[in-house]
């Protein structure tokens, strides 16, 4: 008894024993457990936010490659033929030119109701608004070029292109001639037939008749132009390093003049600075010092179209900048080394080592050649269209938008262009139509039925309507990572300046891009530039 007392005594301890650790274990597990509630918390929130990361690369890689898909294979085109299934003749409509006006047109052109055949000696289209970036190499020529024949495949009918340019144009033949940019013999220069025609060739630098720079000065208003720029710049920057610093010849060579003060050559003179001051300041930041951009307008401002907030703003950012600027200084001729100008009454002159020439525009020979044609064509300032875009003396066949054009109130910009390629698109939408009611006319001998059928080409023409322009504002970068802005939002009016401006600038000028390959490859250029910046070699 004695021992099973004691045996029955030694388990009742041991239980009591047993639950003291249990009841121990779940007390230390319990606050163990609490501890590490944060730590399961922190865990969760970094996991969904992984996915998050994850998933937004995921589906930004797939909306990429999927643009980038879409482009690269278009869907099939219908083919050009001489009549619809209906038997009326499908009309020729000759497109001349492939800068905004003509792109913008093709683009939102359904091209299945026409033959369209365009011509231009440039088989690409020019982003120009960047264009003074590429000298200095803050973006890529190619970034900023989308190739004709990539725009046309995209249209939903077959687009014939011609790399050729256009020498006349007869109105009453309805015949244009163009001689092909590729070929030296007889067959490079052809008649096309045309039913109607868009003239959209864009226009030429104009010298104002000041001697000496059509021989000494760079333009800037195509590839070829900012690639002859850079050139002499870079060439210029390496002779220098050859002479003394008191040499007056080296001084010269590191004075670089730009001529015209409106977007084009302030965008180009803050591009230069910034590129000095960015730049060649590492890596060559004695010469560096030496280097000067001078910017000459003859206006007593820059930048005209400009609230004069935003003007000052400009002109004190390019003081703090170092940029000399020069207003009310008028160039009276230009040698290979000196330009000699007029400020008030004093005559002075300027040594320079480049000349960037970026002011005003002229016709082009193949539209002066159609005005001589014409008696109502009297304007040197361009081709005089009515307020429908048609040409003066041509009003049935022929259309001129852009920068060859002169009409009050529309002034030679991509926007404008831009809007009159869209509004174009539309109206030939209706003459299409217009036309298909006149040779269902012809076919029909119903006297009753064909008065319905004039009264219904009578309302489709009242309904094409006079193009107006709806201003959307202006943008430009002065430097320094820094823009302005003028942006009109309905009746309002709203000036920015600085450098979240200069953001929108950027991703204003991302939306404008034709394609979404050059939206990429610019945005690519701006961060290669942000990480390694701009190369100082040729």
């Amino acid at each position: 008894m004695f021992q099973l007392a004691k045996s029955s005594a030694f388990r009742s301890g041991a239980q009591r024993a047993f639950s003291r650790s249990f009841r121990a274990a779940q007390q230390q597990s319990a606050a163990a457990g609490g501890a590490r509630k944060p730590a399961s918390l922190a865990r969760k929130i970094g996991k969904y936010t992984l996915y998050s990361v994850v998933g937004s690369v995921l589906a930004g890689t797939g909306y990429v490659s999927y643009k980038l898909y879409k482009e690269k294979n278009p869907s099939p085109q219908k083919p050009q033929s001489a009549t619809f299934d209906n038997g009326s003749p499908r009309k020729t409509l000759v497109i001349l030119g492939s800068g905004w006006g003509s792109v913008s047109l093709l683009k939102n052109l359904d091209t299945t109701l026409y033959n369209v055949v365009v011509v231009s000696p440039r088989n690409y289209f020019l982003f120009t608004p960047l264009l003074p970036s590429t000298p200095v190499g803050t973006i890529e020529l190619k970034s900023i070029v989308e190739p004709v024949r990539s725009i046309a495949r995209r249209a939903p009918g077959e687009v014939t292109y011609y790399e050729a340019e256009a020498l006349d144009v007869d109105p009453v033949g309805k015949t244009v001639k163009v001689k092909s940019v590729s070929g030296s013999d007889a067959d490079a220069v052809r008649d096309l037939k045309y039913d109607y025609l868009v003239v959209g060739v864009g226009a030429q630098p104009t010298t104002f008749g000041i001697p000496g720079v059509f021989e000494n000065a760079s333009f800037l208003k195509e590839i070829p132009d900012a690639q002859e720029i850079r050139v002499k710049v870079m060439n210029n920057i390496e002779k220098a390093t050859t002479l003394p610093v008191s040499d007056p010849e080296r001084k010269r060579l590191l004075n670089f003049v730009v001529v015209g003060g409106g977007p084009t050559g302030v965008e180009f003179a803050a591009e230069l600075q910034d590129y000095i001051d960015q730049d060649l300041s590492k890596w060559m930041p004695e010469l560096s010092k030496e280097l000067h951009v001078t910017l000459v307008e003859a206006l007593p401002n820059i930048l005209n179209m400009f609230d004069k907030s935003l003007i000052k703003y400009a002109e004190d950012l390019f003081q703090e900048t170092k940029i000399n600027l020069r207003t009310n200084t008028m160039v009276k001729n230009v040698t290979p080394t000196v330009i000699t100008a007029k400020c008030g009454d004093d005559i002075e002159d300027i040594p320079y080592g480049v000349l960037v020439w970026a002011t005003g525009n002229a016709p082009r020979e193949v539209s002066k050649s159609l005005m001589n044609r014409m008696e109502c064509q009297n304007s040197r300032r361009g081709l005089l269209i009515n307020e429908k875009l048609q040409l003066l003396g041509a009003e049935d066949s022929i259309w001129a938008i852009g920068d060859c054009t002169f009409y009050p109130g529309l002034f030679p910009t991509a926007q404008v262009a831009h809007q009159e390629g869209e509004y174009l698109a539309s109206v030939l939408k209706k003459q299409y139509k217009i036309d298909q009611l006149k040779w269902h006319t012809l076919q029909n001998s119903n006297a009753a039925e064909n008065d319905k059928l004039k009264s219904k080409v009578e309302k489709l023409s009242s309904q094409i309507k006079a193009f107006k322009y709806n201003h959307h504002g202006a943008l430009a970068y002065i430097g320094s990572e820094k823009a302005i802005a003028d942006l009109a939002l309905g009746e309002s009016m709203y000036h920015l300046a600085g450098s979240f401006t200069f953001l929108f600038w950027k991703s204003a000028y991302l939306n404008m891009c034709l394609s979404f390959r050059n939206r990429l490859l610019v945005a690519l250029d701006w961060c290669k530039v942000s990480f390694f910046g701009r190369d100082s070699s040729v």
